[in-house]
């Protein structure tokens, strides 16, 4: 992938104007154009006039210091995405983690070594142009949406597969390392590998299903499904996220056993991204606990957590009838998609039910189904 400088911009952000000389004589000779500012709140407003691609910021600053900066920045409606390398002192390391917590994308530190600076930037562009050309190619993918077919093969046969072999792999490589003597910081690198790839598993078999659904291609296998013994089986199989998490999961049914009669895999698919979302957005050390109610002519499922919960100012756009609804970062960072509520609806509905939630913010959310236990083929 080629790329040219002169096309990205970064803002150079110092209190201290001979800082902002050095770097900008460092970076311009690589053609990049070059924005300064020289205390906090005049980074913001270059930042806003200016939309840059990249930030050089200086952590100590008058008026607003370089945290406060990047916090305004990342909760802001400009480009909250743009990438920021932080200027530190040398072995602060207190400085880098807090850094790196509030959202940074990198460091440097003083005195700036000026190869290492040159490549810190460089891959901090390379970065923004591929994606970058990721969303122009997503663009095209869309504007290309009616060859949907095309879609639903490369997701179903070129990258679930493989991609379900690797996360097989590493659960094995996890459970079994867990007390073997590995290194920390290798089995901790392992560890994150294995949660990394059982959400990107769980983001691709719901777009798989979203885009099954969307082309016609979903159809329902009516049959008796024991819905309680399902849950527990889910359980198992989000053992490893939850423990990553410290995070107890229990199940309070009326009954050992409710049968009901539905598509047993479009009701895997609403129960676990309900309990994957719970987990996400619970605090660790918390719990979850999933309700079965047996309601004569229906069942009502409620899987309850204890974490940051929804504002209530967004809680609107939470199941609103949308493609890609409301998405946010988890209470460890954790990515979403915005997709998994939104087909938790969509089938809740093919099945015949209904879908609500309650919630509370920084006490946690209780998301409710309710499914007919005959399925009403008449739907």
């Amino acid at each position: 992938m080629e790329i040219n400088n002169s096309d990205y911009k970064i803002l150079i952000v110092d209190d201290v104007k001979a800082n902002v000389m050095l770097l900008k004589a460092l970076v311009k000779k690589n053609d990049f154009q070059i924005i300064e500012a020289y205390d906090g709140k005049q980074a913001i407003e270059m930042f806003e006039e200016h939309k840059p691609d990249l930030i050089l910021l200086d952590i100590m600053m008058p008026i607003l210091d370089g945290y406060q900066v990047l916090e305004k920045i990342r909760n802001g409606d400009i480009n909250p995405d743009v990438s920021i390398i932080l200027i530190t002192a040398l072995d602060n390391k207190e400085e880098v983690v807090k850094g790196f917590s509030a959202g940074a994308n990198d460091y440097i530190s003083k005195p700036f070594n000026n190869k290492e600076l040159e490549a810190r930037v460089r891959h901090q562009i390379s970065l923004i142009a591929a994606k970058h050309e990721i969303e122009q190619k997503t663009k095209d993918l869309i504007a290309a949406i009616n060859n949907r077919d095309k879609l639903y093969s490369v997701i179903a046969h070129d990258l679930r597969s493989p991609l379900s072999s690797i996360k097989m792999i590493l659960n094995l490589l996890v459970s079994e390392l867990k007390d073997s003597g590995i290194n920390n910081d290798l089995y901790d690198l392992l560890d994150e590998s294995n949660r990394t790839t059982e959400n990107l598993f769980i983001l691709l078999d719901n777009l798989l299903k979203w885009t099954k659904n969307q082309i016609g291609k979903l159809h329902l296998s009516i049959q008796k499904i024991d819905i309680v013994g399902i849950i527990h089986g889910l359980i198992e199989l989000y053992s490893l996220m939850s423990q990553g998490k410290n995070i107890e999961i229990n199940v309070i049914s009326d009954s050992e056993s409710i049968e009901i009669t539905s598509d047993t895999d479009i009701f895997k698919t609403i129960i676990r991204n309900l309990m994957s979302n719970a987990i996400k957005f619970n605090f660790s050390g918390s719990k979850v606990n999933i309700y079965i109610k047996d309601k004569g002519d229906s069942v009502e499922i409620c899987v309850e957590d204890f974490g940051c919960g929804i504002p209530p100012e967004k809680q609107a756009l939470i199941l609103a009838d949308k493609e890609i609804g409301y998405t946010s970062y988890g209470t460890n960072n954790e990515e979403g998609s915005g997709l998994g509520l939104n087909l938790c609806k969509e089938f809740t509905e093919k099945l015949g039910g209904e879908i609500w939630f309650e919630s509370e913010l920084n006490k946690g959310s209780k998301f409710y189904i309710s499914l007919p236990k005959e399925f009403p083929h008449a739907i």
